[in-house]
């Protein structure tokens, strides 16, 4: 076995390589630009080699940089977890020249699977059903159209060498062809250093359903189940689970074989997927197959207790599978939920910065393992999982250069019901400070009605939220509770307030047990009665409800008991009362005496500033093109200019007619949120 991997990779996925490794007795090698010198997985490695500026085409990407690293340290062997040089023949032909294992398939399998284009024909030579669409290679957006129209609209236009949703574009029309091609070309380029492009025809109403495959150089292959990834927004993926709620043991095991089958016929060797598009009938197409590791890799193995890193690494060092098929049992539910650095509120877009506060939830075991890294039985009846796999910490820096993930949080449950309740907990539980994040939104995804009863397709999320995503509004029932918690969290506050030292004599202060609690528009009136077990909520309608908690002022994270539930809120502090986050919903909760409130119906709004005549930039990024003038008259819809941030270009448009007075910045000018970009008349 290796004595030293080198890691090509950075954050989340790094660090879980490493933690494999350090496993198996392994050590390990980062890898880190100038924007990752303070990163968890510098930290965590035993060594770690500078590469290179922030941008990964400086950097990451670069293999003779990686390769320099590689004879310094040593290393006999690279994981290149996931993008960058995952699927990068030339990186795995650099290593075989060297005598450095790849931990990955061979370079025959990378060529010819990692491309998409001839892993479609591959596909269809050895009978596979494939998606209508061109494969081969389109020169420019005349053709683009061209080809688009002779498929049909709607079309996917996908970069050849892409992943993680970079280098993608659903057109519906040939202005969107147009505009889509040029746009999947400059990220492919950017992204892979490969702008290759190519079109097939969108499916509508397609389940993303794919297959996790295993295979060793000694000619024998297992699949370890399916994972359902139909929850994404533009293209990305954002919820996974395994197994899929949709799948029956025959479509899985039909699915399963052909992966398999399409995995030998290339000489695989290692971990990776085959992706299908399901339709509604259970029909499944072959899509594509990633040659790497996946993002959502978590959800396998917790149902499966198979360490696919460790098997990796395993099959790298010429080790047959110790796991065969009949070995696999899907045992349970898993459910991965993916923390992104992304605004909800503004459009899901990247939001850069400090992370001020970064509290995950605490990790807790599903249950024991074999050696071989197969289940040991069972897990024990009702106990969760939880997982967090990361590449951040508290103070470290969200950067405007790589994938905006956060972190993957995993749950693991006996159902699918206990799975999702496992969520619901732990995303409550996330503290996220500093950035915008999109764990209000995912808690919202976990409460959504399609998603509990597991009939969610791709389109999910814009059919769902079509005006984007405005938190959520909570039934009057969970709003009664989060009242009475706050309204007992008030007093524990305003009794710590009334002792406070050096007050003047005969000046003490007395707290009511009267207060009127408001949010989300809604208004109770209600009596706090307090003893040393908690508090007993009474409202103006005659009931009540028991609150219990330890909570005391300051804390920014609050676990109550509210009547027979369990009530996790993250609580901060504003005039009046509290900002109160809890399943999707963001709320401000005013807890005021009867006379506070009375005079609070009286005060005037605040009325926002006119921005109806400006262009904000709406995330920090870096102007890449300007497509009008001042002077210019522009037509709502029209392309204004082009914003790139996190290695995602975001077109900017005008929301109304109007013509260009202004022009404050240019192409490879770098922006703060909200810094103007243009001015109308």
């Amino acid at each position: 076995m290796f004595e030293k991997i080198l890691i090509a990779n950075r954050g989340e996925i790094a660090c879980r390589v490493i933690k494999t490794a350090r496993k198996m007795g392994i050590k390990t090698v980062a890898i880190y630009s100038d924007a990752d010198k303070q990163s968890l997985h510098v930290k965590m490695a035993d060594e770690a080699v500078h590469i290179g500026p922030s941008p990964a085409n400086q950097s990451y990407i670069v293999i003779d940089k990686v390769m320099e690293a590689i004879r310094a340290t040593g290393a006999q062997a690279v994981h290149p977890g996931y993008g960058f040089l995952s699927e990068n023949a030339k990186f795995a032909e650099a290593l075989a020249a060297e005598g450095v294992a790849f931990v990955g398939p061979p370079v025959g399998a990378i060529e010819s699977m990692g491309d998409k284009i001839t892993s479609k024909k591959i596909a269809q030579e050895a009978g596979v059903s494939t998606v209508p669409g061109y494969m081969g290679l389109i020169a420019d957006a005349d053709e683009a159209v061209k080809i688009s129209n002779e498929i049909g609209y709607p079309v996917m236009i996908k970069a050849s060498a892409g992943g993680g949703g970079k280098g993608m574009r659903i057109a519906w029309s040939d202005a969107e062809a147009r505009e889509g091609f040029q746009s999947s070309k400059n990220e492919a380029a950017n992204s892979f250093g490969d702008d290759r492009i190519f079109i097939e025809k969108f499916v509508t109403q397609p389940r993303h359903i794919e297959i996790q495959v295993l295979c060793d150089a000694h000619g024998n292959g297992i699949y370890l189940g399916e994972r359902e990834c139909s929850i994404q927004r533009r293209n990305q993926k954002v919820v996974e689970e395994a197994p899929s709620p949709f799948l029956d043991e025959d479509t899985r095991r039909a699915m399963g074989e052909q992966a398999v089958a399409l995995a030998k016929a290339v000489g695989y060797a290692s971990a990776g997927t085959v992706e299908f598009i399901v339709d509604g009938e259970k029909n499944f197409y072959f899509l594509e197959m990633n040659t790497r590791l996946q993002v959502e890799h978590p959800v396998t193995e917790l149902i499966t207790g198979v360490d696919l890193v460790e098997q990796m690494i395993r099959i790298a060092g010429g080790e047959p599978l110790s796991i065969t098929q009949n070995d696999v049992k899907l045992n349970g539910w898993a459910i991965e939920n993916r923390l992104y650095a992304e605004d909800p509120y503004r459009g899901f877009l990247p939001s850069i910065g400090r992370l001020t506060r970064y509290r995950p939830p605490q990790e807790v075991a599903a249950g024991p393992l074999h050696d071989s890294g197969k289940w040991q039985g069972d897990a024990p009846a009702g106990e969760l999982a939880v997982r967090n796999d990361t590449g951040v910490f508290e103070g470290g820096e969200i950067s405007m250069y790589y994938d905006p993930m956060i972190a993957k949080l995993c749950t693991w449950g006996p159902t699918r019901e206990a799975a999702i309740a496992a969520m619901r907990d732990a995303l409550d539980g996330f503290e996220v400070e500093g950035i915008g994040h999109n764990l209000p939104f995912l808690s919202a995804v976990m409460d959504h009605p399609i998603f509990i009863a597991g009939t969610m397709t791709t389109a999910f999320i814009e059919e769902q939220y079509p005006e984007g995503f405005n938190g959520v509004e909570l039934p009057e029932q969970d709003l009664r509770k989060i009242a009475a918690a706050s309204a007992a969290m008030h007093r524990v506050a305003e009794i710590r307030r009334t002792r406070v030292s050096g007050r003047m004599d005969n000046h003490e202060r007395k707290v009511g047990s009267d207060w009127v609690v408001t949010l989300q528009d809604v208004s109770f009136n209600l009596t706090v009665d307090a003893d040393r077990d908690g508090s007993t909520v009474r409202f103006d309608d005659g009931s009540a409800l028991r609150v219990a908690s330890d909570w005391t002022p300051g804390d920014q994270l609050a676990r109550l008991t509210v009547g027979d539930d369990s009530l996790v809120v993250k609580v901060g502090k504003i005039s009046g009362g509290f900002r109160i986050r809890s399943r999707g919903a963001d709320l401000k909760v005013h807890v005021r005496t009867p006379r506070q409130a009375e005079l609070a119906k009286l005060m005037p709004e605040k009325i926002a500033p006119d921005t109806s005549k400006l262009l904000l930039c709406p995330m920090p990024g870096l102007v890449v093109k300007l497509e009008v003038e001042v002077g210019d008259e522009v037509q709502e819809g029209q392309a204004l200019c082009t914003i790139e941030a996190m290695k995602m270009e975001n077109i900017l448009r005008a929301e109304k007619k109007g013509v260009v007075s202004a022009i404050n910045a240019a192409a490879g000018d770098s922006l703060a949120v909200d810094e103007v970009i243009m001015e109308f008349e």
